[in-house]
């Protein structure tokens, strides 16, 4: 994985009213973990927007200069991202400082490769199940992506976590078993609208019509209507 650079600068206060006005100032407030304590920091949030721009995964490795400080460049990753929900305005980062040997867990894209048998040949659907893997490694060793060879696949086929290959040095936490991708059929076609309307017409019911009495004969009684016609006299 390549190495960003970010400076970072130390920060006196705390509290809400304090990262309000480092905002307004252009700043994000941070806090950088891993050392004795946590260090509140501030950072930029024009640069750490760039650091992540295209990036498909959640982990960074960064290389932090510290603003006035000559004492050289620290490792660290980011652990975690605060975004306003109505703004979207980048609110909070989170940093971890990190060691070149010493292994640590992480978490990498999946990325499909190939074009499933399922979607070609049957007009399929590829469903990917999981979109980030949880790796343990050398911060150094942390991979862009992770591989995931989805060609052979067809309908009902499922690509599990113990299929995919992780670079040397790189160990899948995720259980072997964990479905990564499948091709699912294609969806039903609707029903034509000339049958479900040949339907909603079968499913009325009959409707029955009185007779019209003829000139000179009295109409029948309603009870009478239903299934009986009127009996006339025969003429004296």
């Amino acid at each position: 994985m390549q190495m960003q650079e970010l400076t970072i600068t130390r920060r006196e206060g705390t509290g809400k009213q304090v990262a309000k006005r480092l905002r307004r100032e252009g700043s994000v407030p941070a806090v950088l973990y891993g050392g004795r304590r946590p260090e509140p920091i501030t950072v930029d949030p024009r640069v750490v927007l760039r650091i992540i721009h295209g990036h498909a995964g959640t982990t960074q490795l960064l290389s932090l200069k510290v603003d006035g400080d000559g004492g050289g460049t620290r490792m660290a990753i980011i652990r975690d991202l605060q975004f306003d929900p109505v703004s979207e305005r980048l609110m909070h980062v989170d940093l971890q400082e990190v060691s070149a040997d010493r292994a640590i867990t992480v978490r990498v894209a999946v990325h499909p490769i190939g074009e499933p048998v399922g979607v070609r040949d049957q007009k399929g659907i590829l469903n990917l199940a999981l979109h980030e893997l949880d790796v343990s490694c050398l911060p150094t060793q942390i991979p862009e992506r992770i591989e995931a060879d989805v060609a052979n696949l067809s309908i009902g086929n499922v690509l599990t976590v113990g299929d995919l290959h992780a670079p040397e040095g790189v160990r899948i936490l995720n259980a072997r078993g964990q479905a990564v991708a499948t091709v699912s059929p294609p969806m039903a076609e609707e029903v034509a609208p000339v049958a479900a309307e040949a339907a909603v017409v079968a499913a009325e019911p009959e409707v029955l019509t009185e007779r019209k009495p003829k000139e000179g004969e009295e109409a029948a009684p309603a009870a009478e209507a239903e299934g009986k016609r009127p009996r006339r006299e025969k003429e004296k």
